[in-house]
């Protein structure tokens, strides 16, 4: 587990060539993965402008892509790894953000002026929809593959939304066995969590270049920018990598990290 987090709840790493070498391999392996017309079926939405790619990439358990090791200063802040999922590869194409399939036009609204704002692991499920804390991330990091303009659908966060996010879950599960938490409807308490985020907490769009990272808070609020006009990424889009290892830590421990 990262403890000793930046008030903003973030970590940018500069460019560094281990880092970058990282990238190079990954981004190889990506666009190969991205042109499968296997992984374009389940993954290729919102009118063929995302690419959500949920472990689509395959790294290993610690976080090597065809034999080149995750490396450079962000490995000695998060520490080796050998628990890790394969990648999400999120690709953005020009004219982000269209409807998902099935998605509501309110839905659809906070995807196109709020960025689709989430924290990772807080999913909607049912009809109508109730969210639950169903993963608990140690930390999220991402890494850009392609080279783009600043305006070419950046990650963004809001500044200091972990301490408002991590406050509302503790309010709300603390008190509670650690075995019912991913079962305990959160709905409430993290949508009044996330409207009081937007009132007081400053949105920063975090552009970045392959052989740089950030490092999220598990609790941090993030979303992706709609594409701007004149941006621009090449013709594989603007890709990020992203590794978000769930947590070995009780539940205890994860929910009051600093």
């Amino acid at each position: 587990m990262v403890t000793g987090w930046p008030a903003r709840g973030y970590v940018r790493f500069p460019w560094h060539p281990e880092t970058f070498r990282w990238a190079q391999a990954a981004r190889r392996r990506a666009v190969l993965v991205s042109q499968d017309s296997a992984m374009q079926t389940r993954w290729l939405q919102c009118e063929g402008t995302w690419f959500v790619g949920v472990d689509a990439l395959p790294t290993d358990a610690t976080g090597a892509v065809d034999g080149v090791p995750l490396a450079g200063p962000l490995v000695d802040r998060i520490g080796p790894r050998d628990d890790l999922h394969p990648a999400q590869l999120s690709i953005i194409y020009p004219g982000y953000p269209r409807p998902r399939a099935g998605e509501s036009d309110a839905a659809f609204r906070y995807r196109r002026n709020r960025d689709a704002a989430h924290m990772d692991g807080v999913l909607a499920e049912g009809a109508p929809k109730r969210r639950f804390l169903r993963e608990r991330h140690d930390w999220i990091l991402g890494l850009a593959l392609t080279e783009t303009t600043p305006g070419a659908s950046p990650l963004v966060v809001w500044e200091g939304s972990h301490v408002v996010l991590q406050s509302a879950f503790q309010t709300a599960l603390a008190r509670l066995p650690e075995e019912v938490w991913a079962d305990t409807d959160v709905t409430d308490i993290y949508t009044e969590a996330r409207n009081t985020v937007f009132q007081i907490c400053k949105r920063v769009a975090l552009f970045t270049r392959p052989g740089e990272a950030v490092l999220l808070n598990p609790f941090l609020l993030h979303g992706v920018a709609p594409w701007q006009p004149a941006s621009h990424a090449g013709r594989h889009g603007r890709m990020i990598a992203y590794l978000r290892p769930e947590s070995p830590e009780s539940g205890q421990i994860w929910m009051w990290q600093k």
